[in-house]
């Protein structure tokens, strides 16, 4: 599926690329237990009310700029990679064009960053 994408890409984007927007789409209890650095946390239930904000709404909500349409590495990621799916397809009906599901999820990042 073209819209994924895989552990090592996403670590290489973490590590070197600013215009990376990642957002953790999972429950407020999940994301207490840890998160990806640098992660938005948008609950996958607000994922379409926060992406039709205006852009000051946005960013007095999470803290963060509203991603462009067109921004160039989206990456939606939960704990084992079905809510995020669902966020990305919903992202992509909204318009942006480049969001991606990191399939393997929570679930793989922290048992990766444990090794």
């Amino acid at each position: 599926m073209g819209n994924t994408i895989k552990y090592d890409e996403l670590k290489a984007l973490i590590e070197s690329n600013k215009d990376l927007v990642l957002i953790d789409v999972r429950s407020d209890g999940e994301v207490a237990g840890g998160r990806i650095p640098g992660a938005i946390h948008i609950p996958v239930h607000t994922l379409d009310a926060a992406l039709s904000m205006n852009p000051d709404d946005f960013k007095a909500k999470y803290g963060a700029a509203k991603p462009p349409l067109n921004a160039p590495h989206m990456v939606f990621y939960c704990q084992s990679g079905g809510r995020s799916m669902m966020a990305t397809r919903k992202a992509v009906q909204k318009g942006y064009t480049n969001a991606r599901n990191y399939d393997g999820a929570y679930s793989e990042w922290s048992r990766k960053q444990r090794n």
